[in-house]
């Protein structure tokens, strides 16, 4: 089986270590879950979230072209969940009170004009 970039698979944990887990994928290919790509946010102790002999279905992020090592993810398959912390972008402009970049190009004529009379009068 040719292995592609994004392609989900699925696969059985045979080895764990602090940096990721070894998944086998065939009887003659095997990929890593790099303990970034377990889950999202901080994994403190990949024992306590996989097993060995545990079955999961992973995603293909990179297959190095030299050494055919193959990086996996779970995190890629999970739902994206919004953080509750995440806070929307607050803008100056306002629709609702019509300040912000429109009002100043209707107002900018009228500042040129009174600053252009105020100089012309000293």
């Amino acid at each position: 089986m040719e292995y592609k970039i994004g392609m989900i698979l699925d696969g059985t944990i045979t080895g764990l270590q602090p940096y990721g887990a070894f998944v086998s994928l065939s009887d003659t290919v095997q990929g890593l879950i790099h303990v970034s790509e377990v889950q999202a946010g901080y994994t403190k102790n990949i024992h306590s979230l996989l097993t060995v002999g545990q079955k999961v279905q992973v995603q293909v992020i990179d297959i190095d072209e030299y050494s055919k090592k193959i990086s996996l993810s779970l995190r890629t398959l999970e739902p994206q969940v919004q953080q509750p912390n995440h806070r929307r972008k607050k803008y100056f402009t306002n629709k609702n009170k019509k300040i912000g970049f429109e009002s100043l190009e209707k107002e900018l004529p009228v500042w040129t004009d009174e600053a252009m009379d105020a100089l012309l009068e000293k």
